[in-house]
């Protein structure tokens, strides 16, 4: 089967939940608007899961250590990183598409999980363990000290 057969004919994994739709899209059309116009349609569902990650972990933070004056601050600031980040998505496949053409399967659905996987990670996994740990060591400090 040729390479733009291939693509033509691309069904991801099988299931039609929305997290499926939304991880295993079909990749766009190798052309330059079409691969914007991709990304930016996942750019809203994007940001609705990294900030619900990054809304959980403050949660958590509030009930384990209280919120910290400034914490605001650093919430738009992984934000408008996030989106940064995001935005490379679309520069690499397109860079990519130039480079290599049809010589290669489109990228973005990968680069897509990838970057919601990445991001979910800074916005809630990195921050639930370093969480973690200061409750931890709190809930010791109570112990030992008193």
């Amino acid at each position: 089967m040729a390479m733009s057969e291939h693509i033509d004919s691309y069904e991801g994994p099988s299931g039609d939940g929305a997290l499926v739709r939304l991880l295993y899209p079909a990749p766009a059309e190798r052309r330059t608007g079409a691969i914007i116009k991709w990304w930016e349609k996942r750019r809203l569902p994007y940001n609705l899961i990294v900030g619900a990650s990054g809304v959980a972990t403050l949660g958590a933070h509030w009930l384990v250590h209280g919120l910290v004056p400034g914490i605001f601050g650093d919430v738009v600031a992984i934000g408008l990183f996030a989106n940064v980040a995001y935005t490379v998505g679309s520069v690499v496949e397109v860079t990519a598409n130039k480079i290599w053409d049809k010589k290669m399967l489109p990228v973005g659905p990968m680069l897509f999980r990838q970057g919601v996987l990445f991001s979910v990670g800074i916005a809630f996994v990195l921050p639930m363990i370093i969480i973690t740990i200061g409750a931890i060591a709190k809930t010791l400090g109570w112990i030992f000290a008193g």
